[in-house]
């Protein structure tokens, strides 16, 4: 299974457009949305094209490829819009031998097992590092990232991790798990 993942959209009608054109030149199986979908948060600035009902008519238009955690920016009147589910706090996966523990980031989650891999976003900046036998991934933010980051999303592939620029499809951190 090839998997794109992203977070931190925040309602911005241009990246998002990006995000999707980029899902289907990967032909990936699912796009695996971390949160924080349509509103800009309290903190963060507009992102460019700011409209929840774009970036809703965008995501819908994907929604039976769609697999989704709810970001701390997430509200229940964004699942009158988004007609896919938006409320679950995390999602397991078995990828290979691993599991993969996918949740926005804003709280806590610890592997069970050596091997296991969270990937979040929240951060808004691209990560990757080992931490006591596990594997900590982030996909950094498709609309406003931080930290002089890039516009990215992940391909998560067999064991191979790609975080590649969302505006030029460039992959510039690739991780073997």
């Amino acid at each position: 299974m090839k998997y794109v993942i992203a977070s931190d959209i925040h309602g911005s009608a241009y990246y998002c457009r990006l995000l999707a054109r980029r899902f289907k030149e990967e032909g990936a199986d699912r796009l695996i949305l971390l949160g924080d979908l349509l509103y800009h948060g309290a903190r963060n600035p507009l992102p460019r094209e700011y409209s929840t009902l774009a970036c809703a008519d965008i995501l819908n238009s994907l929604k039976e490829r769609i697999l989704c955690v709810k970001g701390n920016c997430d509200s229940e009147v964004d699942s009158l819009v988004l007609e896919f589910p938006v409320e679950a706090n995390v999602l397991l996966l078995p990828v290979g031998r691993r599991t993969v523990l996918f949740t926005h980031g804003h709280r806590e989650f610890a592997l069970p097992h050596a091997g296991d891999v969270l990937f979040c976003g929240h951060f808004h900046v691209p990560a990757f590092e080992e931490r006591n036998g596990s594997f900590y991934a982030n996909c950094g933010s498709v609309s406003i990232p931080k930290e002089g980051s890039r516009h990215s999303y992940c391909v998560l592939e067999g064991n191979t991790i790609c975080w590649k620029d969302v505006e030029t499809g460039e992959i510039f951190l690739r991780k073997e798990l």
